[in-house]
């Protein structure tokens, strides 16, 4: 089973650009590495989030967006069984919803391929 939005094409993509996972101290930092994680403005004590950089790899952030758009377009004309992303697409547009699906399957991808793991479904109660 592969995890929503991450085909054949991606999957080989990340392994091919990111030869060694474990260079990264964490999930979020191979999401910044792509430039799916908002810019930061932050002084004096207030975080402020922009959008997204354009900094880091053009080719897998454009990859995990339009899988996570396909992903998002799926669920809109068939419902899913992942109620964050429901709630998600209720708050959100749909391109603000791609980028964060984008941004958490970058960081599925990192936690699998450092752990040697193959993905499992969640199961929902």
């Amino acid at each position: 089973m592969e995890i929503p939005g991450v085909g054949p094409l991606l999957a080989s993509a990340f392994v091919a650009t990111v030869a060694d996972p474990h260079a990264f101290k964490s999930g979020r930092c191979l999401s910044a590495w792509i430039g799916l994680v908002p810019k930061q403005n932050s002084s004096g004590g207030k975080e402020k989030l922009g959008s997204i950089s354009k900094a880091g790899n053009r080719y897998l952030r454009q990859l995990l967006v339009v899988g996570a758009m396909a992903v998002i377009r799926y669920a809109e004309r068939n419902g899913t069984r992942r109620p964050w992303l429901v709630q998600l697409m209720a708050r959100r547009t749909t391109k603000v919803a791609a980028v964060a699906l984008a941004n958490k399957t970058a960081r599925m991808v990192w936690a699998l391929m450092t752990g040697g793991e193959r993905y499992r479904e969640p199961v929902t109660a």
